[in-house]
């Protein structure tokens, strides 16, 4: 990194030490807005995300969705990303509900169209930001809207703007103290959550300058016990014995093979006792259907009864930011801070564990049973509950400063922009309680000395070993200081994502033709990204833990792109006003060289009443730090081969040798605007995304069945033990063949101020509806083509319903507001690829119902969610398409001075 950029960086850092980034309102991308809002929410005759030209009454040809003030209060979504998932666009990838097992837990990022979280490029006031990996960084008192480019975008924005771009609009603007509290929980009285927020904002300087500042608290305590919803606790797929059986997919699946005191799984004589607490044995129970290692009732244990339902987590952020007008220039000043932590309970250690057969904490009589039976080792299965479960701790710190200028001359013919930002993310992340593999084989070696005491062996000849011998035979029958030395090591990572932006940029009118001017936006960006490892624990380095082992993650890259946009009016006339757009972008990526991007496009305003909207797009991205980098993913599944089920360890990794993907998108939409209704407003739009090279990570199960099908690449990265079973998978980033999906957007809203229909009556009613529907997505690894259109089960990559919808009716006056929206999610196959007997999943609709009041400066409100409590769909890790919580009702107050 160069010096000016490094003292910029700690300039920045240093002054702004809770003030750090988010970015500009200057360079903004213009787009006349697809829908008008209600008059109680003005809804701005431009937005920024679809283009770079900023041409008043120019329509950019890309489809915009804009989330205004009555989307960002419907449901109270806890962070703007969960606000953005009910949109019928996005799928929710990455919630608090979908990583209760993971290491990015409770993170919220963005996934467009499916495509996954790392093509949807998510800007904060037109800048990229650390942030934009966990949205939970940004606190909602600020925003303003969410604009939603859903379509490629990387000749406007650059890399990664495949699916599309989401752009959070701050209030720049904003005046006045704003104070609010927020308390919500469940019809099960779980899953308690409560914040708090504030926000102020003021002019100074007789309006030449601005200062505002947000910052907001919250407690999400989770919900840690799953089986207290139906269909989500230890349902499992559970392929019945015998020829010909059908896989099912029901609930209590359960292991057969592990016991909480020690199932005995090896040798004749004593197969299938498992121990008592006080080391006698007795008849495992097991369930009434028994294949293998897994069992449908009886007394195992299921990892799947040990997962949350979703995390709990405790967040802080805030957001502050001048500017000052100097002439035709305002320059500005932002930073923002952010901290989210947890500590919780993962699951249980389990696994079989091989001991001698004189080991001393077997009885005489154990011992002598099997001498009997010539059996020198016995092997037993354990669930270690009684010592606890492993527990994941974590922090995600976030800070990020810019600076920058946005102006004007030619006597405002001309704008520019220019800023620089610095931003850190320090993310820390330990397991406690997990097994420490080779003090493991020390503690279960156990033997007597010439004292009679039980030690371990390596106490022979080492009288100062640490060594404490381990009874695994009953629950709780190990000593502390055993189970202190086996389960006391913690796994311990901490990485520092930084990322440095600059750009410039030049828009105005060339020149006039017959139609209008000839709009151009030229400029230049660049940006360093690197992620480093702070420190790292011994154990993990030496990949010495039974099941999670942190790994070094460091590398870094750089990219330096220009970019270039034209609008060229061809006609202008009341029966048709016709554009075209044309866009381009040259970017260097230091790990992969040079790529060009570009998009063309089209609009005709037809008699005032409908807008004809094409484009065809070249869209970019290069490989993600944590796609070239990271080794560190790691997550518990299951996965079906054969008829059988299996635990699996999962680790997820990096690729350095990675090429970047190219997307061909096109879109072509109408907007229907009749004068002769105003008010209304239906948008139709097709999409069509292809992608090839596409950077992706399987799920575990899709590594299995591609194997399966003759994938001999995915077949190397599956781990097995002695039996042939599969133990451990790799799903590191690689490379597909092609991607392919397409679909139709809907869009209506129609708004109505009531004085129109009657002049005694006052406030405005508001309909919405967004529908999404997507015949295919096809994933083609280069073996073999699948169609995840209609998989709706989960752990499978790409899986996507058909049909996603929502609607809502909203009441709105000075005093009250009253709303109500329903939510669909289609139905379709857990996974068409598995012979489930059971295969087919319903849809789901959801009802959600709002409310709120305005007392003087006060404002109640109150909110529920699923009002009728519909349950999920039986599943076997979570439902990232449907809502497992159930209902769920929030209130809360707001008062402004």
């Amino acid at each position: 990194m160069t010096d000016y950029k490094t003292g910029f960086r700690n300039l920045l850092l240093g002054t702004s030490a809770c003030f750090i980034l988010t970015l500009a309102h200057g360079g903004a991308a213009m787009a006349q807005a697809d829908a008008p809002a209600a008059e109680d929410e003005a809804q701005p005759a431009i937005v920024v995300t679809g283009s770079r030209i900023d041409r008043k009454g120019f329509e950019a040809p890309t489809p915009t969705t804009v989330i205004g003030e009555t989307e960002l209060r419907q449901g109270a979504r806890p962070s703007i990303a969960q606000v953005l998932n009910d949109l019928p666009q996005f799928r929710a990838t990455q919630s608090p509900a979908s990583t209760v097992a993971n290491t990015n837990s409770s993170s919220s990022a963005m996934d467009l169209r499916g495509l996954g979280v790392t093509r949807t490029l998510t800007l904060l006031n037109n800048r990229r930001f650390t942030g934009a990996v966990d949205l939970n960084t940004v606190p909602q008192g600020l925003v303003k809207r969410v604009e939603v480019v859903t379509g490629g975008a990387s000749a406007a924005w650059g890399s990664g703007a495949i699916g599309g771009v989401v752009n959070i609009i701050l209030d720049d603007e904003l005046e006045g103290l704003t104070l609010g509290v927020q308390n919500g929980l469940s019809s099960r009285g779980d899953g308690h959550r409560y914040s708090i927020d504030g926000t102020f904002g003021t002019n100074f300087a007789g309006g030449r300058g601005h200062f505002m500042i947000g910052a907001e608290y919250q407690n999400d305590e989770g919900i840690l016990d799953r089986n207290s919803r139906k269909n989500v606790g230890s349902a499992n797929i559970f392929t019945p014995a015998g020829a010909g059986a059908t896989p099912i997919l029901i609930r209590d699946v359960n292991a057969a093979n592990t016991s909480l005191g020690g199932l005995i799984t090896s040798g004749t004589a004593l197969k299938g006792q498992t121990f008592n607490q006080d080391g006698t044995l007795r008849p495992f129970q097991y369930g009434s259907m028994v294949n293998g290692a897994t069992m449908v009732g009886g007394e195992g244990v299921a990892t799947n009864d040990q997962y949350s339902l979703t995390n709990p987590y405790q967040r802080v952020n805030s957001y502050a930011r001048a500017s000052f007008e100097v002439g035709d220039a305002t320059f500005w000043a932002d930073g923002s801070y952010s901290r989210i932590w947890a500590k919780y309970p993962f699951y249980a250690e389990s696994g079989s564990y091989s001991i001698s057969a004189t080991n001393p904490y077997l009885s005489p009589a154990i011992q002598s049973q099997l001498a009997a039976a010539g059996e020198t080792r016995v092997s037993i299965g354990r669930v270690f509950e009684d010592y606890g479960y492993r527990t994941f701790d974590y922090y995600r710190q976030n800070v990020e400063g810019a600076v920058g200028v946005d102006g004007s001359f030619a006597d405002g013919k001309w704008r520019y922009s220019a800023y620089y930002g610095h931003g850190e993310m320090r993310n820390m992340q330990s397991y406690h309680n997990q097994i420490n593999g080779a003090k493991l084989t020390a503690a279960l070696d156990a033997v007597r000395n010439s004292s009679g005491n039980i030690v371990c062996r390596a106490a022979l000849t080492d009288a100062n070993t640490a060594c404490r011998p381990l009874n695994i035979l009953g629950e709780g029958a190990a000593s502390q200081d055993a189970i202190n030395y086996v389960f006391g090591d913690v796994a311990r990572v901490v990485y520092t994502t930084k990322l440095d932006t600059a750009g410039a940029s030049l828009r105005g009118d060339l020149f006039e033709t017959w139609a209008g001017p000839v709009s151009v936006a030229v400029g230049a960006e660049a940006r360093w990204e690197e992620q480093v490892t702070n420190s790292l624990d011994a154990v993990s380095a030496a990949r010495g833990f039974s099941r999670f082992n942190f790994s070094p993650l460091d590398g870094g890259f750089n990219v330096q792109e220009g970019f270039a946009e034209v609008a060229v009016p061809l006609l202008d006339q009341p029966f048709s006003k016709l554009d075209v757009n044309g866009a381009a972008r040259y970017s260097r990526y230091s790990t992969s060289g040079g790529i060009w991007s570009w998009k063309l496009g089209l609009t005709d305003r037809i008699f005032d009443n409908l807008l004809i909207r094409v484009s065809r797009s070249r869209d970019i991205r290069s490989g993600s730090l944590a796609e070239l980098f990271t080794t560190t993913t790691t997550s518990f599944t299951n996965v079906l081969e054969n008829g059988q089920t299996y635990a699996i360890t999962r680790f997820g990794g990096g690729n350095a040798a990675l090429k970047p993907e190219v997307g061909s998108t096109l879109t072509l939409g109408a907007v229907f605007t009749p004068t002769f209704l105003p008010g209304f407003n239906l948008s139709v739009d097709y999409y069509n995304i292809k992608l090839k090279d596409a950077i992706t990570s399987l799920g575990a199960q899709d590594v299995i069945s591609n194997c399966a099908a003759g994938n001999t690449v995915l077949c190397s990265q599956i781990e097995r033990n002695a039996a042939g079973a599969p133990t451990t998978i790799y799903t590191t980033y690689i490379n597909l063949a092609e991607y392919r999906t397409k679909g139709v957007d809907i869009e209506a809203t129609y708004t109505l101020p009531l004085n129109k229909v009657s002049s005694t009556l006052g406030g405005t009613m508001r309909l919405r509806a967004l529908a999404t529907y997507v015949p295919e997505v096809i994933i083609n690894d280069g073996n073999s083509t699948v169609d995840r259109a209609g998989d709706v089960g989960d752990n499978v990559n790409f899986g996507t319903p058909h049909w996603r919808a929502t609607g809502a009716i909203t009441y709105s006056s000075s005093d009250v507001s009253v709303d109500a929206r329903v939510r669909y999610v289609g139905g379709g196959q857990f996974n068409h690829l598995l012979n489930l007997a059971n295969n087919d999943i319903g849809s789901r609709i959801y009802v959600d119902m709002g409310a709120q009041v305005n007392v003087d400066k006060f404002t109640l409100f109150a909110n529920v969610n699923n009002l009728f409590d519909r349950d999920p769909p039986l599943t076997t890790y979570g439902a990232i398409h449907y809502d497992t919580i159930g209902r769920y009702m929030t209130v809360g107050a707001k008062v402004r001075f």
